[in-house]
């Protein structure tokens, strides 16, 4: 597994990262209900063991329980992945999510992250979202400080557009951004993508499987029980009209993969990192069992036949809402 220059740091990934996001486990607002955390840490030691060198996870995911997952599945582990988390996002009292990127909050966030992952160093601090946009300045500031201070190596936003990552450049150098980025979610790549190609900002994406929906274990029967804790019950692409269409993507992706003993979700995650801006995808993870689904993606390159197939059949899909 070829590993890649992540932007302007010494931080070189492998081109598939961990997805923390569903080991937070439920009990807040975008949660995947109930969650193993054994499985969490087995899924996580079992990625490790296949090559996997970093992971992604934020303070927000299960209010903390994430990143401490995270920590009891490194313990012991002496070959240590980088570790990449995020700060900005709160839960209030009635489970609504907001965005405070004051800088003494971004300072408090991070001590916290640290302890919860009992670590002296992160690898990539990242700002989760520019909300509120009028707070990114104090809050890239702060970030770049934590920097200057040795608490984190390097610093990348996510969810930013051109504009915002330009008003942050202004304060510091931006190493990455993570924006969601599939076959159903393209928004990045008329402007962002091209503009971090150029500006040599890395790219992490996330949802490359579209939260599991393009896995090739996702059904219309799975998707209907689902569990009232997970988000996605409600998500338009989890719903008619929109839902019909992704399954026949699934299939389509499924016979492309069948030429090379790949899953669906191989192929979904390689489609993603044949774009020139990405240098890695992050891949969710609950089970060990799921390694197996998606390691291939990271050699696994598709022909520009393939390319081309896939693209005829998202245009022939158009009269879909997007």
């Amino acid at each position: 597994m070829q590993p890649r220059k992540l932007g302007n740091s010494d931080l070189h990934i492998t081109p598939l990262g961990v997805g923390a996001w569903a080991m937070g486990g439920p009990g807040w607002r975008f949660g995947w209900g109930p969650q193993n955390d054994k499985d969490s840490i087995s899924a996580i030691r079992a990625a490790l063991d296949s090559g996997i060198n970093w992971i992604d996870t934020a303070a927000v995911y299960g209010l903390g329980h994430s990143e401490e997952v995270v920590a009891r599945a490194l313990d012991g582990v002496s070959n240590k992945p980088y570790i990449c988390t995020k700060c900005g996002r709160f839960q209030d009292e009635r489970g609504e999510l907001y965005g405070r990127l004051k800088a003494d909050s971004v300072r408090q966030e991070c001590e916290a992250s640290l302890r919860r992952l009992k670590v002296d160093m992160i690898d990539l601090y990242q700002m989760h979202w520019p909300d509120p946009d009028s707070e990114i300045e104090e809050g890239w500031s702060a970030l770049a400080r934590l920097r200057e201070e040795g608490k984190v190596r390097y610093i990348g936003v996510s969810n930013f557009n051109v504009s915002q990552m330009r008003r942050a450049e202004a304060i510091a150098p931006i190493t990455s951004l993570q924006p969601p980025y599939s076959l159903v979610d393209r928004v990045v790549e008329k402007e962002i993508l091209p503009y971090c190609l150029q500006a040599g900002i890395g790219v992490i994406v996330y949802s490359p499987m579209k939260s599991g929906l393009l896995s090739g274990a996702m059904t219309r029967e799975r998707i209907h029980n689902l569990p009232a804790g997970d988000w996605r019950r409600g998500h338009p692409d989890f719903q008619e009209p929109r839902l019909d269409r992704n399954l026949k993507l699934v299939e389509k992706l499924r016979v492309i993969g069948q030429r090379y003993g790949r899953a669906p979700g191989e192929v979904a995650v390689a489609w993603t990192l044949n774009h020139a801006a990405v240098t890695g995808a992050i891949v969710g993870l609950r089970r060990p069992e799921q390694v197996a689904g998606v390691i291939g993606a990271a050699e696994f390159r598709l022909e520009p036949a393939e390319m081309e197939e896939i693209e005829s059949f998202m245009q022939s899909e158009t009269t879909v809402t997007a």
